[in-house]
């Protein structure tokens, strides 16, 4: 895994004043890359590219980035994986276009493809995970390319007239262009949903690129809009799957999850994975374990507080399986010595608390291996979170009352200053399936001025009358919460210790037949992930699965209320809030002396403005 940036300024400047620029956005991004660093500088457009390198195939110096095109017409830095590139080196030498390979890195491979195919039509044949930034020589045209899912990170924006772009919003901070101002839209955003989703992100003019999206600028003028299509979208992946049987789609979803993982464990350095327990981290435990000739190691971290541990259940599944385990119980000090550090992984504030415990295990995991594999994506292809459950009450209720009949009761509910009433009203007003869920995931107003319901932009969400409401649900988290929480969280927790992570589940192929998969392959007989568990059941016992889902989470309540109380006080006292000059004082002290009463309901929504607090704080 590697950090990618750069910049193309319209000014005229020396080559050695460009390149430095750009390995100075380069080293605030050494975390990501500790091994190598290299740039590439056109001093006559005015462009440069950087990149640090985290060596995973190909060590050897043929593997270096930025890595020029055996034509010598493109340059590239790639931050990535692709799974699949020596198929795409055999079929480019069946078709007589490939080279005389260098090296044995992906990133030479993508670079032949690009050259033969060009870039749409590489990033099509490629499986992975990437971002990349591509300089064409011949046509003066910088592209900006992000895989499909959105497993890595890209940021791209003007600033003082500068395009600047990077893996991590510390690259683009590096150049003496980046403003830095405030988005206040932005952090009304992450109030409310955890995070803050694409495009948009916590600094004005700055944008992340969106999942299975390519941008083309050929214009250097600042402020030139740049042209940003798909090559791949969720939403054209679900497409219903051929008829087959329970069984034939249990053998072919075996198949897929076991390609993927054998493609997935190809490294030149050690190899682990994160285990949970849970369905899908135990599903691709015990597909590495069957493909290993030694055992697989495994990790996992475990809490004192029972209703939050599932570390016992992932020391029995390992155990079952013959894995070389290992695990460690994170306390209340654990995350009081992590917060302070928490606005230095993420860049800007990210509200999912258990980035504590996924740091741990990060961090716990790379004492051993350098490459770890996850269970990520098996509640959003398999109908596994229970907001879907809980969500379709509401849905089934919703759509029996007439549109006149909810909008009155809306705004008579709406008039109710308790919270109840207030939540209970934009349920009713909401205008379809696909905003339902969207007040459903995020029923709390944000506490930002000018910016209260803020919400994620309607074409970001899945939408259209003839959805089915499950796969409506599961396709919206796929393109947002997806992306832009779980896997964001994961990259970076990861990233700040050098640690790459990959997610089988999310090779395009598994998720394209598990979207086209119909709802009683992954729900029945109340059970979520039905066609999943079928594959793990052939490995594990249903009796070490079988429980309520947890999730991978911290008692952030009790800690709130225990250890981090100084710590939160400090940060939402009313002198504290006034100096942010973001949010509405009396609202969220409000809201905190509710919570130290005894109120447990608002304890995501104070964690995300402490988040935001924090991130000031660290900021100013």
């Amino acid at each position: 895994m590697c950090g990618i940036a750069g910049f193309w300024a319209t000014a005229a400047a020396p080559a050695d004043t460009l390149a430095a620029q750009a390995r100075a956005m380069g080293r605030a991004l050494t975390h990501r890359g500790p091994d190598a660093h290299g740039e590439f500088v056109d001093a006559q457009a005015g462009i440069a590219l950087a990149h640090t390198r985290l060596s995973i195939l190909d060590l050897s110096p043929a593997g270096a980035q930025p890595m020029a095109s055996a034509s010598g017409r493109y340059q590239l830095v790639f931050n990535g994986e692709i799974y699949n590139h020596l198929d795409i080196r055999q079929l480019l030498a069946q078709q007589g276009a490939a080279p005389d390979w260098r090296g044995h890195s992906d990133t030479e491979t993508l670079l032949a493809a690009i050259d033969a195919w060009g870039l749409k039509k590489a990033l099509q044949a490629s499986v992975g995970m990437f971002a990349l930034a591509l300089w064409d020589t011949q046509q003066r045209c910088l592209q900006l390319a992000r895989d499909r899912i959105g497993e890595k990170p890209l940021y791209w924006g003007w600033q003082n007239g500068v395009l600047l772009f990077g893996s991590e919003l510390k690259a683009l901070r590096a150049h003496r262009a980046f403003a830095g101002q405030l988005n206040h839209h932005a952090v009304a955003l992450m109030t409310r949903y955890k995070y803050v989703p694409a495009p948009h992100s916590i600094f004005l003019g700055v944008h992340k690129l969106p999942a299975g999206q390519v941008l083309s600028l050929r214009d250097p003028r600042p402020g030139a809009s740049p042209n940003i299509e798909p090559y791949w979208t969720v939403i054209d992946a679900a497409q219903p799957a051929p008829d087959m049987s329970d069984g034939e789609a249990v053998e072919a979803l075996d198949g897929l999850l076991s390609q993927s993982v054998a493609q997935q464990r190809v490294a030149d350095v050690p190899l682990g994975a994160l285990l949970s327990g849970g369905v899908d981290s135990s599903t691709v435990v015990a597909l590495m374990q069957q493909q290993a000739t030694q055992p697989v190691r495994s990790f996992t971290i475990g809490f004192n507080e029972p209703d939050y541990n599932e570390a016992e259940h992932a020391k029995a599944v390992a155990k079952h399986l013959g894995t070389q385990h290992t695990e460690l119980y994170v306390t209340p000090d654990d995350a009081r010595e992590l917060i302070p550090n928490l606005p230095q992984w993420f860049d800007e504030p990210q509200g999912d608390y258990s980035s504590i415990p996924t740091y741990l295990v990060a961090k716990l995991a790379r004492q051993q291996v350098t490459v770890a594999l996850s269970g990520d994506g098996g509640d959003e292809l398999f109908c596994g979170y229970q907001r879907y459950f809980d969500n379709m009450q509401r849905v089934s209720t919703h759509g029996k009352l007439p549109a006149p009949l909810r909008k009155l009761a809306a705004r008579c509910l709406g008039a109710v200053p308790q919270q109840r009433a207030q939540r209970a009203a934009r349920v009713l007003g909401a205008a379809d399936t696909a905003e339902l869920y969207d007040r459903f995931v995020a029923p709390r107003a944000a506490p930002v001025p000018g910016h209260a319901y803020a919400r994620q932009a309607p074409q970001h969400l899945a939408a259209g009358p003839d959805l089915d409401p499950w796969l409506q649900m599961m396709l919206t988290d796929l393109q947002q919460y997806l992306p832009d929480q779980v896997l964001a969280k994961v990259d970076r927790a990861s990233m700040a210790v050098s640690l790459e992570t990959r997610a089988p589940m999310l090779d395009h192929r598994v998720v394209e037949f598990a979207l086209g998969q119909p709802n009683h392959r992954k729900l029945r007989d109340g059970t979520s992930k039905w066609l999943l568990r079928q594959v793990l059941y052939k490995h594990v016992p249903p009796a070490l699965i079988e429980r309520p889902k947890q999730g991978f989470t911290v008692p952030i309540d009790q800690w709130l209320r225990g250890p981090l109380r100084d710590w939160a006080q400090d940060l939402l006292s009313a002198q504290s809030l006034a100096q942010a000059e973001c949010f509405d004082v009396p609202q969220v002290r409000d809201t905190w002396a509710r919570f130290v009463a005894g109120d447990d309901h608002p304890a995501q929504w104070l964690w995300n403005v402490l988040t935001v607090q924090q991130w000031l704080d660290a900021k100013r």
